[in-house]
């Protein structure tokens, strides 16, 4: 540790302003980076979140010090950390292409909680140095992720009278380098002229011609009908 803080470790009225300014910068300095994405939570949740983060650690050294408390000064600061999940999980939604979004700001959250923790702690440079690595994470990796290929998943619904068939279509997936993520069959109740119904989800692991593929499928014996599903 730097010994240049040494002096600031202990609590007394001007290392506790000290410490709350600090959350107060490091919080906002995350919260701006989000606010100016239109990210769920911004700059105030994230000042609240690191002061709050802050105030619960040093109210557990206080506790221990001042008051004479036989405590463990690190169950305040263990709390907020498991809090911060549920403050989290409401900025992840779900959307209507069954994407996710949110989770960046979630762990942003998180993490000005436990730098508000350090920070309350007198642990000065880690909280600063965890500030600026997750700022150049937040705004300088944005451009970097979206580079990083990626393939979606998609569903296809087939409707055939034999199981061999499905066999069939699987092996081809499997023959074209298609990962098979799931699979939903459901039958007729017909034993005379059982008619089958399949949902198969898959990914491609390079480029795919998704028309040849259909046709393909189309042209395996016993297949009625096969189509892509859209969400």
């Amino acid at each position: 540790m730097l010994t240049i803080f040494d002096a600031l470790r202990n609590i007394t009225p001007e290392t506790v302003l000290l410490r709350l300014w600090l959350a107060f910068l490091c919080g906002g300095a995350i919260g701006m980076e989000r606010s100016f994405k239109n990210r769920p939570a911004g700059i105030r949740t994230h000042i609240l979140i690191c002061i709050g983060g802050a105030m619960a650690a040093m109210t557990g050294l206080y506790l221990y010090l001042n008051a004479g408390l036989s405590t463990d000064i690190s169950r305040i600061g263990a709390s907020v950390v498991s809090g911060l999940g549920f403050i989290g999980a409401g900025t992840i939604i779900v959307t209507k292409d069954q994407t996710i979004k949110g989770l960046t700001t979630a762990a942003g959250l998180w993490a000005s909680g436990i730098i508000g923790v350090a920070l309350g702690s007198g642990y000065y440079e880690g909280g600063i140095a965890a500030t600026v690595l997750i700022l150049l994470t937040e705004s300088c990796f944005t451009s970097l992720s979206k580079r990083i290929p990626y393939t979606p998943e998609f569903r296809l619904a087939l409707r055939y009278r034999h199981k061999l068939a499905l066999d069939q279509v699987l092996r081809y997936c499997k023959d074209k380098r298609l990962s098979i993520t799931d699979l939903q069959v459901t039958g007729s109740g017909d034993s005379d002229a059982p008619v089958y119904n399949a949902v198969i989800s898959l990914r491609a692991r390079g480029r795919l011609d998704m028309e040849r593929l259909l046709e393909h499928i189309r042209s395996v014996p016993e297949i009625l009908n096969v189509e892509e599903l859209t969400v």
